[in-house]
């Protein structure tokens, strides 16, 4: 009787365990996109360069938006993390940006997100 009780709870727990894990790995992930674009951008790489370095590095199904301005390049990307038991939490929207200098020959434009 006492294990009917208990493993239901320990899937619970052990599916809130693994729900975390992988909103923190998705973060880290998107951190290291943004400043994956951010360093591209700093060597002064054209955008679909950027975007490329910044899409390797995300998660599966993130968004990147790049702003490059004379003096400022911004990456942005957006992940969303669904929980396992969907009708317990609601999903995680993630979203992490970097910065970097602008190459003096870059050109003020902005693509939009993508998916």
């Amino acid at each position: 009787m006492e294990t009917a009780v208990a493993f239901p709870a320990l899937v619970l727990l052990f599916a809130t365990a693994i729900w975390g894990v992988s909103a923190a790995a998705a973060q880290v992930a998107c951190v290291d996109a943004a400043r994956a674009g951010a360093r591209a951008a700093a060597r002064g790489e054209p955008l679909a360069a950027v975007r490329a370095a910044a899409r390797r590095a995300a998660p599966p199904g993130a968004s990147v938006w790049i702003r490059r301005d004379p003096r400022f390049t911004r990456v942005v990307v957006r992940a969303t993390v669904s929980s396992p038991i969907r009708s317990l939490f609601p999903p995680l929207r993630l979203r992490d940006q970097a910065v970097a200098a602008t190459e003096p020959e870059g050109n003020a434009q902005t693509l939009p997100a993508r998916r």
